[in-house]
């Protein structure tokens, strides 16, 4: 959702916690969201931590805009190869 302030436009996702941003257009504001939603899915991710589970039914109604905003990920695993260094 979006909210325009006199001073710019505020951006929340309202199903993800946490992911806001403000910025001095829509158009900034959209590409500042966009990336402080996969800042946040990253960091819940290292974290052990589960992403929020999407609802479209959530809405503010103080928004001026609310749009979907998708989040894509891609999985995949990491291989560490640590040597044994401990003497038998």
């Amino acid at each position: 959702m979006y909210k325009f302030l006199d001073e710019g436009v505020h951006g929340e996702v309202l199903d993800f916690p946490g992911t806001i941003t403000f910025a001095e257009n829509l158009e900034r504001a959209r590409i500042s969201l966009a990336s402080a939603l996969v800042d946040m899915a990253l960091t819940n991710l290292i974290n052990g931590e589960p992403l929020p589970t999407p609802n479209s039914l959530l809405t503010d109604s103080e928004a001026d805009i609310e749009e979907p905003i998708h989040l894509i990920l891609t999985g995949a695993s990491r291989v560490k190869v640590v040597p044994d260094l401990a003497v038998s």
